[in-house]
């Protein structure tokens, strides 16, 4: 594989290692804007927002950061981060803190599609508006939101499902990296077999398994796959940390071969696009999910009426975007 993915690894590792020595300090869990302007609705009031995602150990969930924290910086509001580093009761305990502090909106990815009702309740229960961005959560709770804001998961994983067409229109032998608990992963694998058409018959899923939607849990799935079928043509996988990681053990085997076909577009990502460890990425947009969910809610304080769910458009990201926009999310 290429000196991009195998250092990237390392840095990974690195990172995370980290990420984990930080999580003993409470204050790394939050961070605050606070701003003494008055808002643009007409009274002279500061708005208080609250960011709570699933984990800030992603590139992805910390450029929304950053963007939530500009635009509260811009028009004078307080804002606050809320980290839980994946583990569901901590959210559920951060949520009923949100819930308690009398935000005037909270902005929620969760770390379970089904396992955060309660922590809904709470804030419903306070007349805190929830908007639900990036990861819906289940069918049944989305009542308990007043918007999903997203990029539009089954379109990424389609536009995966069609590029794999035109690479294989014989068809081949493919594999799939799942993320099963979480909503938005699992659209993006509905999208993907969607995309395969009326081909999809000439494919062979020889393996469909969670790769948690991280490097270092797809690595060895993906190595122990390659080696159970040495004719495998591609991968597909919900993420950029775990289609590196396919590609870091394409790299291992020596399968020079295989195809991956990813979702993010993610700086690391669009590097692997352009050295050539990924065939393909579709693009999610954090940036652009920030904004819209933020005017959401802006609207919503100002009485006007909200959109049930707002889906931005994936796009496939060429080479030259990639380069582009090296560095960058969307």
């Amino acid at each position: 594989m290429k000196k991009h993915v195998g250092k990237l690894v390392l840095a990974l590792s690195m990172v995370f290692a980290t990420a984990l020595t930080g999580c003993s300090n409470g204050d790394s869990n939050a961070s605050s804007t606070p701003a003494p302007a008055s808002t643009d609705s007409g009274n002279n009031e500061v708005l208080s927002f609250a960011f709570l995602p699933n984990t800030q150990n992603n590139t992805f969930q910390t450029a929304m950061t950053e963007t939530y924290k500009k635009l509260a910086q811009e028009k004078g509001y307080k804002f606050t981060m809320l980290d839980p580093d994946y583990d569901l009761n901590k959210q559920m305990n951060q949520m009923a803190d949100a819930a308690n502090q009398g935000f005037d909106a909270v902005f929620v990815i969760p770390v379970d599609s089904a396992g955060i009702r309660q922590g809904l309740e709470q804030l419903k229960s306070k007349n805190i508006p929830v908007f639900n961005v990036d990861t819906a959560v289940i069918e049944e709770d989305q009542e308990l939101v007043e918007s999903v804001i997203a990029t539009d998961a089954f379109m990424a994983g389609k536009l995966m499902g069609e590029q794999m067409v035109k690479d294989f229109p014989d068809g081949g032998k493919i594999a799939i990296l799942d993320f099963p608990s979480n909503e938005s992963c699992v659209q993006r694998v509905e999208g993907f077999l969607a995309g395969l058409g009326e081909n999809k018959s000439k494919f062979e899923i020889v393996a469909q398994q969670d790769g948690k939607a991280a490097l270092d849990a797809s690595l060895p799935i993906a190595e122990d796959i390659i080696q159970a079928n040495p004719g495998i043509n591609a991968f597909f996988a919900i993420n950029d940390p775990s289609a590196l990681g396919v590609a870091a053990a394409i790299d291992a085997t020596g399968k020079k071969d295989i195809k991956v076909y990813s979702i993010d577009a993610s700086p690391d990502g669009k590097a692997a696009l352009v050295d050539g460890s990924f065939t393909a990425v579709a693009a999610q947009v954090p940036i652009q999910i920030a904004e819209a969910s933020f005017q959401a809610a802006e609207d919503f304080l100002a009485g006007k009426q909200v959109e049930k769910q707002i889906l931005l458009p994936s796009i496939n990201i060429t080479v030259d975007m990639a380069k582009e926009t090296a560095g960058k999310w969307q």
